[in-house]
């Protein structure tokens, strides 16, 4: 290999490394969480919309890389974390959490420059709750890490919402519960079945601490009252027939697959069933939000 060559793959490596730091995969949910709430709030402009995007993938991304670097201990131990760049050792921890920060301040000022101040704070505020509340704190000291830590999470639908009102109002924070209430069905649909994982690294999820029994009917439970709050708005107007067929049609399937995992012995391939539904849900959930109310204006 020439060295031209050898730099380029070096290059390419560390741009892979740094895109794998952000999460793409799930910062890309939380972009469609963002970017409804201003089609429901409004008519928004592209260059806001962009702005938006950027600043958003930025501000989710550079949470995420720090909590890498918080996580560097546990990572390690963990099948499914370990190739991260931190405990593969192609990154140094420094460079990490410097990368992440660096991130969260250039979101911080596209956000304030190209929406408001609001937008920009409820956005750092996002990255402070998921980087000290939740990956400092509650992941490493409580089963409930999940439900309090779960609204790190519903943050975006608050930034989007600010970027078109200014304001936060009823509205937004419903739009907030919906990914509140969402959080620990998905997420405990996968820790049912990364015990072991967790159990190594000594991270106390609800499978571990509350047993599998207790943690399948709290995912029941939280579904219930997630499909009750969707379809909620939909009697006072706030949304038409569309959005209730939908909202009651997505919310009926996924109360289906978790009463499938809690009558399971076996859960392994219902809660894997849970957990890819669950992405797909939320994301159609506020795809159908937005259509309701175009077709609606």
């Amino acid at each position: 290999m020439t060295t031209a060559a050898a730099t380029q793959s070096t290059w390419g490596a560390l741009a892979r490394d740094l895109v794998m730091l952000t999460k793409p995969r799930i910062i890309s949910l939380l972009l469609v969480t963002t970017i409804a709430p201003m089609y429901v709030a409004g008519d928004p402009d592209l260059s806001l919309v962009l702005a938006v995007l950027v600043g958003g993938y930025l501000m989710a991304g550079g949470a995420n890389a720090v909590n890498m670097y918080l996580d560097r201990d546990i990572d390690d131990r963990m099948t499914r974390t370990r190739l991260r760049p931190i405990p593969s050792g192609r990154l140094a921890a420094t460079s990490v959490v410097a990368f992440g920060v660096a991130l969260a301040t250039a979101a911080t000022w596209i956000l304030a420059h190209a929406a408001n101040l609001l937008t920009s704070a409820l956005a750092l505020a996002g990255f402070y709750f998921y980087v000290f509340i939740y990956t400092r704190w509650l992941k490493r000291s409580t089963p409930q890490n999940i439900v309090i830590g779960g609204a790190a999470g519903a943050f975006p639908p608050l930034v989007g919402w600010a970027a078109m009102r200014g304001t936060v109002d009823l509205a937004g924070i419903y739009l907030f519960l919906i990914v509140f209430y969402w959080t620990p069905p998905h997420f405990w649909a996968l820790a049912l079945n990364k015990q072991k994982d967790y159990g190594n690294a000594g991270v106390p999820m609800a499978p571990l601490m509350w047993g599998e029994r207790e943690t399948k009917e709290q995912m029941l439970w939280y579904t219930v009252m997630l499909v009750a709050l969707t379809v909620l708005p939909a009697a006072f107007g706030a949304f038409g027939w569309l959005y209730f067929v939908s909202a009651l049609g997505l919310g009926l399937e996924l109360l289906r697959r978790v009463v499938r995992v809690y009558r399971a012995a076996d859960f392994v391939k219902p809660a894997w069933s849970v957990y890819g539904y669950s992405l797909l849900y939320l994301a159609l959930l506020f795809v159908a939000m937005v259509i309701d109310r175009q077709v609606g204006a």
